[in-house]
């Protein structure tokens, strides 16, 4: 009965390929040049899409560079208004490029002078004198005070070779901070975007030709072949090629004639040619491999309907489909074993030997970066399945205890949930850098694709330390480790700013009694000890209402704030003191010393208050306390 039933179905597919074949070739032979038409249609279709692509690849990434670049401008730009001292020295500079991580960094006067950077042969630059540099002058003259220019990339004035400058106002002086960089990505997409490259990646068939015309010039703009030839055949030239849209047959290399296809777009005609020869060839090819295809598929069908009456066959392929299941949803430990005949094992084999290799990729690639000794990691997991892909040093950057690790990668939800809360709280000042513990940062990069998530983490702590200490010790005292001057000024202004109706705030200035005598009675070693023991007083009183610091040798000052009342105020003044002299110092063996001071301030519950102005009025009041008495203090009286 099985015999049969082959037999009759063999016969009935035999006549059915046959009377296909013969519609097909029929067919193949009335549509050959249309054919050939769409197939040159859509291959234009995939160069102005590669074009415009690469375009819009170019205008995405030169607009992220541009923000990227200003950032960095106004980043300069804000360490320079608060650290002046840097800006005289070129290493210094040339540090801060580092750390920016621009090529050049420059600083120009009110007279369009460069007067700073990190490149001394620009320093003296006169901005007027180059139609490259002169734009900037401009900045000078604008009243925003966020006034910016972003320069496209061309050659700079001083030496000739290609970069990009933006620059930006500064805000604490008259002038211009820049910041240059190397177009380096923009020239590599640039590259990328013409005829002759595009056209070089595009497979073409034998004899088939690809090519630009400019439709101004009728030069040739790009050949798939190259640009070798001299191009003085009919098939390429302009007045040919204008009746080709539809495609049309011209003349070509050695007279064969050539089935040619152009398309205009802008100021171009992107055309296709194929010998006639080889189209005639391709249409005997299209009808053999269908004959063949038709075989094929007749014996295909007919070995199919002879085997899928085996039920093993039904339950190897069910078998299969559930371990592949199981695989999609991540569980990647799944082993698919299916035997009975050496197909259904050869397919096992290679679907573990498939995900095998998936599993390993992420430890090749953990390999590579731990080589490189780069302290990086990176992950790529999918919402919907189990398993997150990451490279070893993951679990190292992210500080996750090896069971924690262990969960996360084998259930992408909790993974998700845990870097999504890491990202919750971007480091102040920082859109992508991340506080893991103390001490502990990193950069984290994440994009989102078809729901897939890709992000490598990367350890900056050692950069953020270092940042960190900058500011400290361009706003502490190394002595007394109290706020510099500068630094309280600012700090003592933005709290009288943000003062509470009905409350009150103090500005102090304050002089130790008798310092002099000190460093010549016990030396100089034992005055430092006895500022820092006066420091450490300072430092003592509640943080929540006391701002202190250090104006120079022996005079301090602070700002009481948070108070309601003026005696709230004496009572904070009474307190600190009391804490002074109830603390003494060891200046020599068995010679202990109480600390003596001196105090004036003034109170203000006016945020429009000049701080230099109250600082004057209290430095009066210290005066007039030290005239008159010592060891106590007194309030500013007008």
């Amino acid at each position: 009965m099985q015999k049969t039933f082959i037999r009759y179905t063999f016969a009935i597919m035999t006549a059915a390929v046959s009377l296909i074949f013969l519609i097909s070739f029929l067919f193949n032979l009335y549509s050959l040049k249309s054919q050939q038409f769409n197939t040159f249609y859509a291959k234009s279709e995939q160069v102005i899409h590669t074009l415009e692509n690469n375009q819009r690849e170019l205008s995405i990434m030169q607009e992220n560079l541009d923000k990227d670049y200003l950032t960095r401008a106004r980043a300069a730009e804000y360490v320079f208004d608060h650290q002046e001292e840097t800006t005289k020295d070129v290493e210094e500079m040339q540090y801060l490029a580092n750390l920016l991580d621009v090529d050049e960094l420059h600083i120009i006067d009110e007279n369009g002078i460069i007067v700073s950077g990190s490149v001394s042969k620009y320093i003296g630059i006169d901005m007027a004198d180059h139609k490259q540099t002169s734009p900037f002058l401009d900045l000078l003259e604008s009243n925003d005070e966020n006034a910016f220019l972003i320069q496209e990339a061309q050659p700079n004035a001083a030496e000739d070779k290609i970069m990009q400058y933006v620059g930006v106002v500064r805000k604490g002086t008259k002038g211009v901070v820049q910041v240059g960089f190397k177009p380096t990505r923009q020239i590599e997409v640039q590259s990328r975007n013409t005829y002759e490259y595009i056209f070089s990646k595009f497979p073409t068939d034998a004899g088939e030709e690809l090519f630009a015309v400019d439709r101004t010039t009728g030069a040739i703009v790009g050949h798939s072949n190259g640009m070798t030839n001299d191009f003085q055949e009919e098939c390429y030239q302009l007045d040919q090629l204008s009746d080709c849209t539809k495609g049309a047959y011209k003349k070509g290399k050695d007279g064969q004639t050539m089935y040619v296809f152009s398309r205009e777009y802008s100021d171009i005609l992107i055309c296709a040619a194929l010998p006639l020869n080889t189209l005639l060839q391709k249409l005997w090819n299209q009808v053999f491999s269908t004959l063949l295809y038709l075989l094929v598929i007749e014996a295909i069908v007919l070995l199919l309907l002879n085997y899928l009456v085996k039920k093993k066959t039904v339950e190897g392929i069910h078998h299969i489909m559930e371990s592949l299941s199981a695989i999609t949803h991540g569980n990647l430990d799944t082993t698919v074993s299916v035997g009975g005949n050496r197909e259904f094992e050869a397919l096992s084999q290679g679907i573990n030997t498939m995900v095998k290799s998936i599993v390993n990729s992420s430890n090749r690639i953990s390999a590579i970066i731990e080589i490189s000794g780069i302290p990086l990691a990176a992950f790529e997991y999918e919402r919907g399945l189990n398993h997150v892909f990451s490279t070893s040093r993951l679990k190292e950057l992210l500080d996750i205890p090896d069971q924690m690790a262990e969960r996360f990668y084998n259930n992408s939800v909790l993974f998700d949930r845990y870097i999504r809360e890491i990202m919750a709280e971007p480091l102040p000042g920082e859109s992508d850098i991340f506080r893991i513990r103390e001490s502990k940062y990193v950069r984290i990069h994440m994009s989102e694709s078809s729901g897939k998530y890709l992000g490598v983490v990367t350890d900056v702590s050692e950069d953020i330390l270092k940042k960190k200490q900058i500011i400290y010790e361009n706003t502490h005292d190394s002595l007394t480790k109290l706020y510099k001057f500068t630094h309280f000024k600012q700090l003592a202004k933005e709290t009288l700013e943000h003062i509470l109706p009905g409350n009150l705030c103090a500005i102090a200035m304050l002089d130790l009694d008798s310092f002099k005598s000190i460093n010549d009675t016990f030396g100089h070693d034992s005055g430092d000890k006895y500022l820092q023991k006066f420091s450490s007083i300072l430092q003592s009183m509640p943080s929540e209402h006391f701002l202190t610091a250090r104006r120079s040798g022996d005079e301090f000052c602070m700002m009481i704030f948070n108070c309601s009342s003026k005696a709230e105020i004496q009572g904070y003044l009474n307190f600190f003191y009391e804490t002074l002299e109830a603390d003494q110092i060891e200046l020599a063996p068995a010679e202990f010393r109480t600390i003596r001071a001196s105090c004036g301030f003034v109170c203000s519950a006016d945020a429009k208050d000049s701080i230099d102005k109250l600082l004057s009025q209290a430095d009066q009041a210290l005066y007039d306390i030290k005239r008159q008495t010592k060891g106590c203090y007194g309030e500013y009286c007008g």
